[in-house]
């Protein structure tokens, strides 16, 4: 959620960072592991192996191919320019947030659902959600969004959601 409220905001110079796994081993609180490197065989650096789900092989992590952030990327340079707008939040941990006319974002960081209608500034039509999903041949593999003529959407975001924010 963080890495998509970056990607999303208009603020600063962002930067996504991808890791690699390394068996943890906890001792006395101190994980005694830390110490690990990047996978390697002997010293030399393994490369990284792209899997046929598009993850990475090798004990390499890499967040940046996760479909959340790829998607993400994307949603920010499609809103490159665009100004910071529509403010929403619910004095706790819901916020949303547009970026003029090409984009809006919700997150949901409460211990409750989210259920609002809110302006988002974008045109009428039907969105998808870039975050549980993509688009496929114009059609949507996750969550649709209908934005009406005044501008308005309702969202819902449940609190026990794998990703619980929403870009379109």
């Amino acid at each position: 959620m963080a890495v998509g409220f970056m990607l999303a905001h208009p603020y600063g110079f962002t930067r996504v960072m991808s890791s690699y796994y390394w068996p943890r081993n906890f001792q006395n609180g101190k994980d005694v592991n830390d110490w690990v490197g990047p996978p390697n065989n002997n010293g030399k650096t393994k490369e990284v192996s792209i899997n046929p789900d598009s993850t990475c092989g090798n004990d390499w992590i890499c967040e940046h191919r996760w479909r959340q952030i790829r998607n993400m990327v994307a949603f920010r340079n499609v809103v490159n320019g665009q100004p910071f707008a529509n403010w929403w939040d619910n004095d706790s941990n819901q916020v949303a947030f547009g970026r003029g006319n090409k984009g809006f974002i919700v997150f949901n960081n409460d211990d409750w659902a989210l259920s609002e209608t809110l302006q988002t500034g974008l045109p009428a039509g039907t969105y998808c959600d870039v975050i549980s999903g993509d688009k496929v041949d114009g059609n949507c593999t996750g969550i649709k969004v209908y934005v009406g003529n005044d501008g308005k959407a309702h969202f819902s975001i449940s609190n026990s959601a794998e990703d619980p924010f929403i870009a379109i």
